[in-house]
């Protein structure tokens, strides 16, 4: 038996959970399918499942296989397609990341409808406030809120985002607008900052830029508190516009110092291949860019 047969016995197993199910899944008799999953811990030497008389369950290493056969075995079924000449459904799993809460506003209801269109696809999505190496975690394709560095990833580009300035009207009636960045001095302000460096917030006009640090009482780590406090209230935020576009919407609060606004921040889905990426990947990073393009809050 060579190693693609064992690879699709190892995956009927983990995937039917015992080895009498695989078995019937296959055809094969249960001592055939223990044979070759225990030549595959063998020649690979780790155990990848735990068993019990009632059980099967993977361990640690035979997780990271199992994704790995699953990706293995679907490349070969697109590569044997292509040779045939033979349009291939995007088949497999594929996995995407993402930061938190724009993942979950943004890139969550896209991936909801790729199983509708994509039947064959595995998506595991993995939303993260951090970059992620494609590489070396084992993930095919992001969505990234950056300028991007020279590398050696491909990159569409699907919308912008803005950093704004915020306040409930009620705070903006009571303290009055700010015109200026050097008026700030004057307000109170929510910080949303991920680490001990600095609060500053940075301004431009005219080629210009203006630093201003507002005062502050309280400081928050995440873009969702930093909303709910300017929306209680208790001061303005500089949040990106995605993150606050629902409350802006819904008149909780108020953009100010439009004309201050730093330059919008590029959104890109990007993966390794080019245009050696697999269908699966192909198919997820087109889906992706289509409701991304397709969305209005991501357009500055």
């Amino acid at each position: 038996m060579d190693r693609l047969d064992s690879m699709r016995i190892f995956v009927a197993v983990a995937e039917a959970g015992g080895f009498a199910p695989a078995a019937r899944r296959l055809a094969l008799s249960p001592p055939a399918v223990t044979r070759a999953v225990a030549a595959v811990e063998e020649r690979i030497g780790a155990r990848l499942l735990h068993r019990t008389t009632r059980i099967v369950r993977l361990t640690e290493a035979g997780t990271r296989f199992l994704e790995d056969c699953r990706r293995i075995l679907a490349e070969i079924e697109e590569a044997e397609a292509a040779a045939a000449g033979l349009h291939a459904e995007p088949r497999g799993p594929v996995a995407v990341t993402a930061p938190v809460l724009f993942g979950r506003l943004h890139v969550a209801p896209v991936l909801f409808d790729v199983a509708g269109r994509y039947p064959g696809l595995v998506v595991r999505s993995f939303f993260i406030d951090r970059i992620v190496h494609l590489a070396e975690e084992g993930y095919d394709v992001a969505v990234r809120i950056a300028e991007l560095p020279d590398s050696g990833l491909s990159a569409v580009r699907v919308g912008s985002v803005r950093r704004v300035v915020c306040a409930a009207p009620a705070y903006l009636a009571a303290r009055g607008t700010p015109r200026s960045p050097a008026e700030l001095a004057e307000h109170e302000a929510i910080p949303f900052s991920r680490g001990p460096g600095t609060r500053d917030w940075v301004f431009h006009q005219g080629g210009r830029t203006e630093t201003a640090e507002p005062r502050t009482r309280l400081i928050v780590n995440q873009a969702d508190v930093a909303v709910a406090a300017a929306v209680a209230g208790r001061g303005l935020t500089r949040v990106l516009s995605y993150q606050a576009a629902a409350e802006i919407r819904a008149g909780q609060l108020k953009v100010v110092l439009e004309e201050f606004e730093p330059p919008p921040i590029p959104i890109h889905v990007v993966h390794q291949e080019g245009r050696r990426a697999s269908a699966r990947v192909r198919a997820l990073v087109d889906f992706l860019a289509e409701g991304l393009r397709a969305d209005p809050t991501l357009r500055s």
